[in-house]
Order: C-alpha cells, then sequence, then structure tokens
C-alpha cells in the first residue's frame, strides 16, 4: 500500500478538490460483528472489541476542483451541492485505519452516476430532506429509496446551553468522527482516498430513529438494531478531497494483506 506520506505528497501535486460540509447528523449502532464482516472486505476495526456502524446525514456544498478556475467551478456547478446519505463502518487495512461505505443515498443524479466510475464508490440516489438548523434545537430527516427499498427518519434534539467543540481525545467520538481516509471495493478493485479538513465541531445529540426499515431491507442484521450515540455538527469548511488510488495487492474479504 503507499505510504501515507507519498500518497498525500502526490495528491497535493495532482490536484484535489474542494468542498465544505454541514451540517451533520450521524447516529451509531453497536453491531454483531461476524455478519457485519461478511458485508466488508477489508478487515473490521473494533473499539474495545466492539463494532460500529454509523448513519451519517449530510449537505454538501460547493464541491469545486482545485485548478480550472471559474470554469472549472462551472463545469462542477451541476454536481457541486446535495444532500448525502451514508452508512459507514469502520476499518483497517496495512496499519492504517479509515471508514468503508456500505452504501451512500444522494440526492443527485450526476452524481450517483459519476461517484462509482470515479472513486469507487457504492452510491445510490435516494429522495433526502433534511432539517438541520441547530437553531430551534431540533433536527429530523428523512431518506427513501425511489426503488422501494425502504425508508430512514430520524429525529434528534440537541442542548441549547451545548457549544460545539472538537472531540475529547481518546474518546469513542473522536475514534469515529476523526478519520480522514476512506477505503473502497467494486467489481474486485480495492482502493482508498483521503480528505483533509479541521476536526470536527460537534455537540452530542440525543436521537430517534422512527423508521429504520431502509437498513433492515439492505442489511438484515441491523433490523432491530440500537443507536448507542448521536452527535451533531454544523459542519466544516475547506475539506480537501484527494484523488483516489488503487491498492497494489488484492486482498480477500474480512482480510487484510
Amino acid at each position: 500500500m503507499c505510504s501515507a506520506r507519498s500518497t498525500k505528497c502526490h495528491d497535493r501535486l495532482a490536484g484535489e478538490r474542494q468542498t465544505s460540509c454541514g451540517p451533520e447528523n450521524s447516529e451509531r449502532y453497536e453491531v454483531a460483528e461476524e455478519p457485519l464482516q461478511d458485508e466488508v472486505p477489508f478487515k473490521l476495526d473494533r473499539r474495545d472489541g466492539r463494532a460500529f456502524v454509523s448513519i451519517v446525514a449530510f449537505t454538501m456544498r460547493g464541491l469545486r476542483p482545485r485548478l480550472g478556475g471559474r470554469l472549472a467551478t462551472w463545469l462542477l456547478k451541476p454536481i457541486g451541492t446535495h444532500n448525502f446519505l451514508n452508512v459507514r463502518t469502520y476499518v483497517q487495512h496495512s496499519g492504517e485505519t479509515g471508514i468503508y461505505f456500505l452504501a451512500e443515498w444522494l440526492s443527485n443524479r450526476l452524481s450517483v452516476a459519476f461517484g462509482p466510475r470515479m472513486f469507487g464508490l457504492p452510491y445510490r440516489f435516494g429522495r433526502l430532506d433534511y432539517q438541520h438548523g441547530r437553531e430551534q434545537g431540533n433536527l429530523c430527516g428523512h431518506a427513501a429509496d425511489p426503488a422501494g427499498k425502504g425508508a430512514l427518519a430520524y429525529r434528534a434534539v440537541l442542548d441549547a446551553r451545548a457549544k460545539p467543540a472538537e472531540c475529547e481525545a481518546g474518546t469513542l467520538d473522536e475514534w469515529l468522527m476523526e478519520r480522514y481516509t476512506a477505503f473502497t471495493h467494486v467489481a474486485g478493485r480495492a482502493g482508498f482516498f483521503r480528505v483533509w479538513h479541521q476536526p470536527w465541531p460537534q455537540v452530542r445529540a440525543s436521537a430517534t430513529v422512527t423508521d429504520q426499515g431502509l437498513l433492515g431491507a439492505n442489511w438484515p442484521f441491523l433490523r432491530g438494531a440500537r443507536i448507542v450515540g448521536a452527535n451533531f455538527s454544523p459542519g466544516v469548511f475547506n475539506v480537501w478531497m484527494g484523488w483516489p488510488h488503487r491498492l497494489p495487492q488484492a486482498i480477500c474479504a474480512g482480510g487484510d494483506s
């Protein structure tokens, strides 16, 4: 696998994509390791022997390339801003930890077409509606798969007195949120890409998922899964997305080469 140092340098020289993300609402589930590992082609990264899946709902705004100026920004405008719902778990490969997307629903059909080809991401089109204004202290969201594979609906309450801040070092929140490598696997090809941004400002949230049919329809082991924590972030700016890279060695399901 490419070293972190050499790959980051290569990304910086070759060019990146810049955007902002947020507001973001995330809920996490603690799940049984074995059925989750069956769905993931990388070795799971566990926290004190526990495996997790998170659902993250956010809005990406103003995606633009590092190079190309106004023309390149204009060309990317049709896919520059839209909602995401990703279902992620936590993995490791060759000593590096990161995330692996089980699936991502997007509200933009063009991005759904380009994402798998460019980054190897498991994009699907979805109807996503988020109300993430922190001012009212109440958040809610709804995601539906037009293919009839269920819906996801949630609501969350924030403590109006809490101020967004970086996760405390060594906590589960930091372990889950502060990851900057995404591993991918599509059509038998494994890869990764990295992102860079300031640490997430966040507050804890009291969340309830009122409909998780979307999760159960796609991953039976998530039927009846219980939320063990949630966070809200007002978002981050100047998010840099590096180029995708192929992993030079084939990996076995659940293995690590």
